[in-house]
């Protein structure tokens, strides 16, 4: 019994001295949160890019990003836990997200117990460094003034889907802007989706469900402010998941209030949790005018909307087994099914299909010219 009580002794010294010695302890990922009001003119803090910020001094590189969010305030100034995942008012910031310079395309770098990691460290990992809160007003200021120092004047607006919490969405947002070299502005919105662990997945879902329907009339008020109050001429908006909910039925009502659409570029629908049925009948036929162009990627092999499928007996817009893509017109169906997809099959949108969404948003190439191969219906990535 001694050698295995020494043994449990010497892993456990072990494991502290790693803890002890993390690099964050010179590199600090806590950040601050800045929730004073905003005093200074924010042109004085805009640059000409938003990604990246170069500092020959910091051994990462450091992305900013846009948000906008209705999640509640938690009652912590860690960044990680800065708001939770009850509803709250809608409120604007940015954030500082870390890029390591070892990055990988398409992976969020996050610390490894099976490589003895315990703590984030920013030259390793992608970390929400810090989050700034914003006054409405001067929010759209520095935003607009961000976007006009661009060439394209140009942004995206990524819509998170389900079991994401905010800095999951701040990091995957500062990816994917990193890894597309995106030369406009990067911008998440986040709604209230519960990513804690919670024994009842079934009540989790529901939960989300109802959060979404929830958001959708903030997520129009926003974009409505976004068209109006930041003049950017390109606009593409990035959905995941369950966030394809929000986001439809977002543009559905933009489009019968008549609201002017024509800085939305591009809209990227990634694995739609939404009734095939419903999508190709009450969806589709109303946003299809909505933007110059519209990609749909589903795939056969996503594990995550084969239960979805199931808990509603119903196939998803996600599913190339729904068949869908038989009956709508004006929007690339793209099969993603070949596609190592990670995790689940449902993360795909950041991984190997970042390559399609550059070559879509940015060099403007259509699904012929992006060299997909044509199947009856819809399109299929090699």
């Amino acid at each position: 019994m001694n050698k295995y009580l020494y043994l449990m002794v010497f892993i456990g010294f072990f494991v502290v001295t790693l803890v002890g010695n993390n690099g964050c302890t010179i590199h600090p990922v806590e950040g601050e949160v800045d929730e004073s009001p905003d005093t200074d003119d924010s042109s004085s803090e805009i640059t000409d890019r938003s990604i990246p910020t170069k500092d020959s001094t910091l051994p990462y590189t450091v992305v900013e990003v846009f948000y906008a969010t209705d999640r509640s305030r938690s009652e912590s100034n860690a960044p990680n836990e800065f708001f939770g995942a009850k509803r709250g008012i809608l409120s604007y910031g940015t954030t500082q997200v870390s890029i390591p310079l070892e990055h990988e395309v398409g992976e969020v770098e996050r610390p490894s117990w099976w490589k003895f990691e315990f703590r984030e460290n920013p030259e390793k990992h992608i970390v929400l460094l810090s989050i700034s809160q914003k006054e409405k007003s001067k929010y759209f200021q520095a935003l607009a003034n961000r976007i006009s120092a661009t060439k394209e004047k140009s942004a995206f607006i990524f819509i998170h889907g389900y079991n994401v919490s905010f800095d999951e969405a701040a990091r995957r947002t500062a990816q994917m802007a990193y890894d597309l070299k995106f030369d406009g502005t990067p911008i998440f919105y986040s709604w209230p989706s519960d990513s804690s662990w919670i024994p009842s997945l079934s009540l989790r879902y529901t939960t989300a469900e109802n959060n979404a329907s929830w958001t959708q009339t903030h997520l129009k008020g926003f974009l409505k402010d976004f068209v109006k109050d930041t003049e950017a001429e390109n606009i593409y908006l990035i959905a995941h998941s369950m966030g394809n909910r929000v986001l439809t039925k977002a543009i559905k009502e933009m489009v019968s209030e008549q609201f002017s659409m024509k800085q939305f570029t591009a809209i990227i629908l990634a694995a739609p949790d939404i009734d095939a049925e419903v999508f190709k009948r009450d969806i589709a036929p109303k946003i299809v005018d909505s933007s110059q162009s519209i990609t749909l990627y589903m795939s056969s092999t996503d594990k995550a909307l084969q239960v979805s499928k199931k808990v509603h007996e119903y196939p998803r817009a996600g599913d190339t087994t729904s068949g869908i893509w038989n009956d709508i017109q004006g929007i690339d169906m793209i099969d993603a099914s070949n596609i190592d997809t990670s995790f689940l099959g449902h993360s795909y949108y950041g991984n190997s299909i970042l390559g399609d969404i550059r070559s879509l948003i940015i060099e403007g190439k259509s699904a012929m010219e992006r060299g997909l191969e044509r199947e009856q219906g819809y399109w299929k990535l090699k």
